[in-house]
């Protein structure tokens, strides 16, 4: 199975190359980090720690991970995500990927342990958008995360449109909808060790996603009813 991790970054100079050197070696093909606009050194230490490095200068978390996905060899399998500020482990992506590998899934998402290491007010917001997504599409799922591995061929299926935070929303929703077959591993979770965040580092922030996050999920669910 060839897969390929991709991982946005946004002025993460401080955590991107550890977090690039931890990925165990062999678990993927090709680490690709996109330089989200970056006005630090987050391009040139992804580099140096071994990353190719794809520059998408038009803002927005889903425009970048598009823009890795738009990068992947056209032999790849599997694309798996990673934030870049080091919250999550890359050590637990072999974890992520196996489920594909051994044949019982097409999307796996990382489940965040409640170790404190994401705010409770926006693990609350993810939480009950993954409840709104199970409810309607008869599925499981618990969390909304970032690090998480799918198909290719069933991440273009799915058409993806928003190029800002609701990526991962519209991602889940729209895999449930068409019956993907979805499984969840549990993954540790910490502080961010560099930056700041853009959505849930504030209460007003995380409502204002959760809204979007909401409106993304029903229109979603909506289109396939």
């Amino acid at each position: 199975m060839d897969a390929t991790l991709v991982i946005p970054a946004l002025n993460e100079a401080g955590a991107i190359g550890d977090l690039v050197r931890r990925v165990p070696a062999g678990a993927v093909r090709e680490i690709i980090v996109v330089d989200n606009g970056s006005t630090d050194a987050t391009a040139s230490v992804a580099a140096a720690a071994g990353a190719r490095v794809v520059r998408e200068h038009r803002r927005g978390y889903g425009a970048a991970c598009w823009a890795g996905v738009s990068a992947v060899s056209a032999d790849t399998d599997v694309v798996a995500f990673l934030d870049g500020d080091g919250s999550q482990d890359p050590a637990e992506l072999p974890e992520i990927l196996e489920p594909i590998a051994d044949g019982r899934a097409d999307f796996v998402l990382g489940a965040r342990r409640r170790t404190g290491g994401h705010p409770a007010h926006a693990m609350l917001g993810t939480q009950l958008i993954a409840r709104l997504i199970s409810w309607r599409h008869g599925t499981h799922v618990t969390d909304i995360p970032p690090f998480r591995a799918i198909r290719v061929n069933l991440l273009r299926e799915l058409d993806m449109r928003d190029r800002a935070f609701g990526w991962p929303v519209e991602m889940v929703a729209k895999a449930a909808a068409r019956g993907a077959r979805i499984v969840e591993v549990p993954v540790s979770h910490r502080p961010r060790v560099a930056g700041r965040s853009k959505v849930s580092g504030t209460v007003v922030g995380s409502l204002r996603a959760g809204y979007a996050f909401f409106v993304i999920a029903l229109r979603t669910t909506r289109g396939a009813a």
